[in-house]
């Protein structure tokens, strides 16, 4: 509606910087894509050729698809967000539907609460957990005889723990958004031809919350795969994706960097064009 009383150089002026935006947006992964398939030892230009030694090696280069060192890490981080996006996504669904239908007053509270990891660093969040769960390893040991240590030390369960207490709030978020176009007429009408509880979730809730459920799982997903400020702090001897990749870059510099974004941002984008060709249909 603006747009549509403002002035010509108005006009002009806003889509002179929504084009800067998307230029400073787009141009840093343009420029990260092309130089995976440069053709030199280091990582930016200029550039000296196309080659796909970074991601298949060749000689004293080492692609992706022949660093097992790498490989892991993408294994890694590919079950440390299926497992964290399925459980987040459990749980989230739970709270919405606690959130909507319950009476209680500590519910706002609660709500408060579980949306609160959105608003701490996650620094901040990596080193609280990091703590609290070491506190309650040490108790259960010295107090219950009870080890663990696979749970509760620096590692991959830790790691898929910390994170699983952030990504449920985005889901809740993404379910509850949905929920809130929820007919409560619906339920009614099934109470009214005897349905039970579990029938109306079963057949109306769920069917009715299926797209948000589909997308907090993949934004659960994407989360996940790429959280580094919380994870570092939570993770032990098998680093995840981004873990890897910081240690290379402040390490052991080369374009398998540049190769591993490529193939991230085609990952991500896969992801999005799905997203889009779903939220069209």
């Amino acid at each position: 509606m603006i747009r549509g009383i403002a002035s010509k150089r108005y006009n002009t002026t806003v889509s002179f910087f929504l084009g800067l935006f998307f230029v400073f947006w787009i141009l840093p992964l343009f420029v990260i894509s092309l130089l995976a398939f440069n053709d030199a030892d280091y990582i930016g230009f200029p550039f000296k050729g196309f080659t796909l030694d970074w991601f298949i090696g060749s000689g004293k280069r080492t692609g992706i698809f022949h660093n097992p060192d790498l490989l892991h890490a993408i294994v890694v981080s590919v079950k440390t967000a299926t497992i964290v996006s399925a459980v987040s996504l459990i749980i989230a669904t739970a709270a919405v539907l606690y959130f909507e239908k319950a009476k209680s007053r500590a519910k706002n509270i609660l709500y408060y609460l579980a949306v609160s990891p959105l608003i701490i660093p996650g620094v901040i969040l990596g080193i609280a957990i990091l703590t609290f769960a070491t506190a309650i390893l040490y108790f259960l040991q010295d107090h219950a005889s009870i080890d663990l240590t696979d749970y509760l030390s620096p590692g991959f369960w830790l790691v898929v723990i910390g994170q699983i207490s952030f990504v449920t709030s985005y889901s809740m978020l993404i379910i509850q958004a949905q929920m809130k176009k929820f007919d409560k007429t619906w339920e009614e009408a099934a109470l009214n031809l005897k349905a039970s509880h579990f029938d109306i979730l079963r057949q109306i809730t769920i069917p009715f919350l299926r797209p948000a459920l589909i997308k907090a799982f993949v934004a659960g997903f994407l989360i996940s795969f790429s959280n580094f400020n919380t994870t570092v702090f939570l993770v032990g001897s098998d680093p995840t994706l981004p873990i890897y990749l910081f240690s290379q870059v402040k390490y052991n510099l080369t374009p398998v960097v540049n190769a591993v974004s490529f193939l991230i941002i085609l990952f991500i984008a896969f992801f999005a064009v799905v997203n889009f060709i779903f939220k069209r249909d």
